[in-house]
Formats: C-alpha cells, structure tokens, sequence
C-alpha cells in the first residue's frame, strides 16, 4: 500500500497546488490550512466545513500524525510533567511550568540528544531523530490544552529547552516558530518565545542572518573553556571566544539581548572567582543572566549549590550592573525540572 503524506509537511503553495490539480476550489486550500494550523485539528473529520466527498478525498491522499499525550504526572507544585508519544512509537517529554506571573510550556526539539552534557539526563540518551515541525507544534497546543484544563489559564510563554539541541534541528524549529507565531497559526508574539542552545557558534549566526524575532538563551554554566569543556564537550569546538564573537554578531542583527543560563553546581562554578569571570564576559555580550538551581539526576554526581551561595553569587553580579533572575526549581518532585528530562517509561 502506497505511504500517505503527511499533510503538514507540506507549504501552502504545495497544497494549494494539490487542490488546483484535483479539481478543487482554491478558496478549499485556505480552509484546511486554518484548520490544520489555527484550528490545531488532527482528524480531517473534524473539518465541518468540508464536503465528505473532499474529506474522504483529502484522507486516501494524506495523513495526519498527531503527538499524543501519553503519561501526565503532577507534581506538588503544579508542574505538569508529560509523556508524548509519536507516531512511530518514539517519546519525547514536555513540561507545563506554571508561576505566579506565567504559565510556560516547555517542549522538545529532538529524540533524546547527541551533546552529552555531563549535568542533564538527556545528555545520556542516544538522539534517535530530529522533531517535525509540527510535532512541535503539537506539543505547545496539548500543553496550552493543559493550562487551560487544569488551571483555567492561558499558556504565556514557550521555551524550547526540553530535549534536545534546538539548533541542529534548525529548520524544523524555525518552522515550528512560525507557525506558533503566523497570524494564520496560532498568531502568537515571537517575544514570548525563547530558544535555548548548548551554544552552536555558525548556527547562532544564522539565526542573525535569519532575524529571527524571538528570544536566545544560551547554556553557559561556567565562563572558562577548562571548565565548560569539563561538563559540556560542545565546547571544545565552540570555544567562548568564538560564541561571544557568534552572539555579538546576533545581538547586532536582531537587537535582542542574549540570556546567559548558569547553573550553579556545589564546588565546581560556585565561588565569587566564578561569579567575577561570568561577569567579565557579560560585560562583551549584551545579556542578562538566568541562574538556575541545579536538579540532580542519578547518572551524575554534580549537586546544587548552597542557597547562601547561590544569592552571594547573585548579589555579586546585580551590584555590578548584571541583570539576574534566580530561577528556582520547579517539578522536581517529578523530574520535570531543568536537566531531568529523560523517558522512564517504555
């Protein structure tokens, strides 16, 4: 039996195309398309301003490969931890992160990871495969669908910093963007949208080229090539010279700040000499800096710093003219926080 195509590979001039070759109306196109990227639907079934003749026709031709929720855990916070299983029977997780000012999905980009980043359970996963674009997609409308069931609120800010390197799935990522963001998508601000790197010195530059419109957040952690290399390889061939030259040219092409993420782990990146070389290279890129508390995970001994610690290291930056949110854990309870994404189930 011939595969179907999955229609939402297609761009609107290739289904445009396909209903001009079938004798259809062209006005049909638009109406799938808002159905398919507005509407969020997943069956064409539910398309009722189709004819059934056009439906039956659009389903011998095409398919439609919905993600699926396929485990949800709550944790005592409110984090919503989810399982998401995809059309060939792969799971990536996705997290709603509510707080007292937003309410964030948190999604994936790839099947596990190829980066190996010592601190997170990801980094232990072999990368199976890269995410379409809609299937990211569909992973911030279940989540959206979650805020909305459980806590009657709207979804306000997307992150792309669950599984996966966001930018060795460049062009999936950059059209998942779109279509969250495209007033014949889900017409959301790109400003409330923010991509997270491992730090990919040529593809930050694209995303430049590219001017792109949403936010940039990179996985910094320490502010000395020894250490980086020591906990994120990625680094050896992304040296800090080469990311800040990378994030410069960013900045002056999108006139979006940078924000540093920077866990704090007890007795590796923790000291005031650690606070004063994040400094030092926060003063060469235009950036705010995220710290983030330090979730632990069984296949590493890294641990979260002392509270005391943490605010010192933070006191130090803000008195110096740093910018500085501290970032504390959410869904721990459940390994939904930072760094804990790893599938359990089968």
């Amino acid at each position: 039996m011939e595969k179907k195509q999955d229609i939402r590979t297609l761009s609107f001039e290739k289904l445009l195309n396909w209903f001009l070759e079938n004798g259809e109306k062209k006005f049909r196109a638009k109406q799938v398309w808002e159905w398919l990227w507005q509407k969020s639907a997943t069956d064409f079934d539910e398309m009722s301003n189709l004819s059934k003749p056009l439906r039956e026709k659009l389903k011998s031709a095409f398919s439609i490969l919905p993600v699926k929720v396929s485990s949800s855990q709550v944790s005592s916070d409110r984090t919503i931890k989810s399982g998401f299983k995809l059309h060939d029977g792969h799971l990536v997780e996705g997290v709603l992160i509510p707080t007292t000012d937003r309410m964030t999905a948190c999604v994936s980009s790839q099947v596990g990871c190829s980066l190996s980043c010592k601190f997170c359970a990801t980094g232990y996963m072999n990368r199976e495969r890269n995410l379409t674009a809609a299937e990211i997609y569909d992973q911030v409308v279940l989540i959206k669908n979650q805020a909305e069931d459980n806590y009657n609120q709207p979804l306000t800010n997307i992150v792309y910093m669950g599984m996966g390197e966001p930018l060795l799935n460049y062009a999936a990522v950059l059209e998942s963007v779109e279509k969250i963001t495209s007033e014949e998508g889900l017409n959301w601000s790109p400003k409330r949208i923010t991509v997270s790197t491992a730090g990919i010195a040529k593809m930050i530059k694209k995303l430049g080229d590219d001017e792109v419109k949403f936010n940039l957040a990179l996985s910094l952690h320490a502010a000395n090539d020894e250490k980086r290399n020591q906990i994120m390889p990625i680094n050896e061939s992304n040296t800090l010279k080469n990311l800040e030259e990378a994030l410069n040219y960013f900045y002056r092409k999108t006139g979006n700040k940078i924000t540093f993420e920077y866990i704090v782990f007890y007795g590796f990146n923790d000291t005031l000499e650690d606070a004063k070389e994040l400094l030092e290279f926060c003063k060469r890129v235009p950036s705010k800096v995220n710290i983030i508390e330090y979730n632990p995970i069984s296949e590493a001994n890294y641990q979260n710093a002392d509270p005391e610690a943490i605010d010192k290291f933070a006191n130090y930056l803000e008195k110096r003219g740093v910018t500085v949110n501290i970032r504390r854990s959410r869904g721990k309870d459940i390994d939904a926080a930072c760094g804990q994404l790893a599938i359990k189930e089968k």
